[in-house]
């Protein structure tokens, strides 16, 4: 018997199954095993949902040594159908994937979630809006492959009109492209439209610790399945309620992942979606003298000179540089040719700078 029956797929499309992961599946099939998405995942073993029900799953026989490829939340798996333990054979291919860079001093990235269709970014309105931080988070939300959106929480807490349309317009501009919508998970100002933007598909839920994260999870859930606690009013931190990524399925339609906070979003291979979260910067870039122009000095800059005139904040030209720098950076530990080129440009300036410099002290002689 097919496990790719009408009553398989019926019972996995509110986890987002579809016509294309039956597809992907086919080959799995036909040795007996069994579809699943991965729910949470646990120090090696995993929460799979099947037709079958939700079954705990050994991922021993997929786990490699390149962490971007360990089993993650948001995964569809082959699974075995019996056995004691069970354990998760394959992994199919995914179609997005969020990745940041780890904490650690090795070359690794971590991926925080799969088959992502929208990356919600959470930020709290109960302190101070951090641009340069959702623009990191942007950068990584574009490379995933996912459609960003940015959700300003905790709208009850600034009642005023005028200074809540300010802070949308001020982050509207830090996110071209994004849908950025403010939502109150108190009252429920806004919720109904967060909530038809993920029916359809999945979401990912990120942001720092205390920026409402697991209330908001909650209010799309419509019920308390996310531990919540208070944040301090000093910072808006909080403890880190969510502990794991666990994937939900919404009552209206669509799928959920919940994400701890995070404490650092470090770049990974995010050349691309930095260049998505400035496009007026790489626009303007076309205009300059030099293809390979920094933007720091150069003459004929067209990016220097959008600045001069007010047409390009100095703040956003500086995050672009800094996201550019991290990024580089990440790439070339892993990069021995790209490590080559950085110390090759280092030494061309530094040469530069130096006859300068001499040139300098010439005429003062």
């Amino acid at each position: 018997m097919s496990h790719l029956s009408p009553a398989t797929s019926s019972a996995l499309a509110p986890y987002g199954w579809d016509d294309a992961w039956a597809d992907a599946f086919a080959p799995h099939d036909a040795h007996g095993l069994l579809p699943g998405r991965v729910l949470r995942v646990d120090r090696g073993q995993c929460d799979v949902v099947t037709a079958d029900g939700v079954l705990r799953a050994d991922t021993a026989f997929v786990t490699p040594h390149d962490p971007l490829r360990v089993v993650c939340t948001g995964d569809w798996v082959a699974v075995e159908a019996g056995g004691n333990p069970r354990y998760v054979r394959a992994c199919l291919p995914r179609r997005t994937a969020f990745v940041r860079s780890t904490s650690s001093k090795r070359s690794e990235g971590q991926i925080l979630a799969a088959n992502v269709d929208h990356a919600v970014v959470a930020v709290s309105l109960a302190v101070e809006v951090d641009l340069a931080r959702i623009e990191r988070f942007l950068a990584l939300a574009w490379e995933s492959g996912a459609q960003p959106v940015v959700v300003l929480t905790k709208a009850d807490l600034v009642p005023d009109a005028v200074t809540r349309a300010h802070l949308v317009q001020d982050v509207e501009t830090s996110a071209p492209g994004v849908p950025v919508l403010t939502v109150s998970a108190v009252d429920g100002d806004g919720l109904d439209v967060l909530t038809a933007l993920v029916s359809g598909g999945t979401s990912v839920l990120l942001g720092q610790s205390g920026a409402g994260k697991s209330t908001l999870a909650n209010a799309l859930l419509g019920e308390d399945v996310m531990d919540v606690r208070a944040t301090r009013d000093v910072d808006g931190k909080g403890r880190h309620t969510t502990t794991t990524r666990n994937l939900l399925a919404l009552p209206g339609g669509g799928v959920l992942i919940d994400t701890p906070g995070l404490r650092g979003v470090g770049l990974w291979d995010a050349g691309t979606g930095v260049g998505q979260v400035f496009p007026e910067i790489e626009e303007l870039a076309e205009g300059c003298r030099f293809h390979d122009c920094a933007h720091e000095s150069e003459p004929g800059c067209a990016v220097l000179e959008a600045v001069e005139t007010g047409e390009l904040p100095q703040r956003r030209l500086e995050s672009y540089r800094k996201l550019l720098r991290e990024n580089q950076y990440i790439v070339a530990k892993t990069d021995a040719r790209l490590r080559a080129e950085i110390r090759k440009d280092w030494k061309r300036k530094h040469a530069i700078g130096r006859a300068a410099m001499e040139a300098k002290r010439g005429r003062l002689r």
